[in-house]
């Protein structure tokens, strides 16, 4: 009769094995393909949804979308990007995206802003941090290597003018 003599390891779960494990991502819904239809069946359906909304909804609608838009232009805005990512940082707080992944900091939401030079000068590296002890770093590569001082100066005039350190 064998028998093992080290310790029993139990099968790794983690993000490299199920990208549900990481908090805050969500799944691809797909539907079933034996769902069963909704009674009154998929016309019905579209032609409720497709139906004119309220004129005034629209309206309010629109005023809402242009008021954001005023905001953001009266002051500082920083935007680098490079042919995968992308950063913004505006009155509205800071916008990291890369590939088809995105995500959205308001200023209340931000511990820290942290900002680095590549080695070589032509790789500039933003990482956001929140105060529940998480960072999302970025990075953006550079046309050359003059892009990455006028990317720092931008950074900072917008972290004076929007973040503040005592929140």
């Amino acid at each position: 009769m064998e028998q093992s003599n080290g310790p029993i390891q139990q099968p790794l779960h983690a993000a490299s094995a199920d990208p549900a494990f990481v908090p805050g991502l969500t799944g691809v819904v797909t539907p079933l393909a034996d769902a069963p239809e909704p009674e009154d069946g998929p016309e019905d359906v579209v032609a409720d949804v497709v139906a004119d909304p309220d004129p005034d909804a629209v309206e309010e609608d629109a005023e809402e979308d242009a008021a954001p838009a005023a905001v953001a232009a009266d002051g500082p805005v920083f935007e680098a990007a490079d042919r995968r990512g992308r950063i913004v940082a505006d009155a509205e707080g800071v916008r990291l995206s890369y590939d088809e992944e995105a995500c959205d900091f308001r200023w209340d939401e931000i511990a820290a802003v942290e900002s680095e030079k590549g080695r070589f000068g032509k790789r500039f590296t933003v990482t956001v941090h929140t105060p529940d002890r998480r960072w999302y770093p970025i990075e953006i590569i550079a046309p050359d290597r003059g892009h990455v001082a006028g990317w720092e100066t931008e950074l900072d005039a917008v972290l004076d003018a929007y973040f503040d350190e005592a929140s």
